[in-house]
């Protein structure tokens, strides 16, 4: 592919997601006060991040070497986050312990 046509499609694809990210906020300003919104506003952070992490650690056998660091990981970021409430702390935490323990 040229030059040209790779910036045309990286361009409509930024517009394509900076659209689907915007157009909610835009549509639902006026109802943002809502029970409904505000409900899944409370319970959809949490219930993405377990399907993340469930889709991430599916493919590991938990009875072998290969699953220790991982359980690891997910208990350090759990207690962490459970401990100092700081997303950022224990995902990055969680991450770098998982990283060390696979070097």
């Amino acid at each position: 592919m040229n030059e040209p046509g790779l910036l045309l499609l990286i361009g409509v694809m930024t517009a394509a997601t900076f659209s689907t990210r915007i157009i909610p906020f835009l549509l639902l300003h006026n109802h943002s006060d809502h029970p409904l919104l505000q409900e899944v506003a409370r319970y959809a952070p949490p219930t993405i991040m377990t399907i993340l992490v469930i889709y991430s650690i599916k493919g590991y056998d938990f009875t072998s070497a290969q699953g220790i660091p991982v359980l690891i990981a997910i208990a350090t970021t759990a207690l962490l986050h459970l401990w100092r409430g700081n997303t950022l702390l224990s995902i990055f935490a969680g991450t770098a312990l998982y990283m060390m323990t696979q070097a």
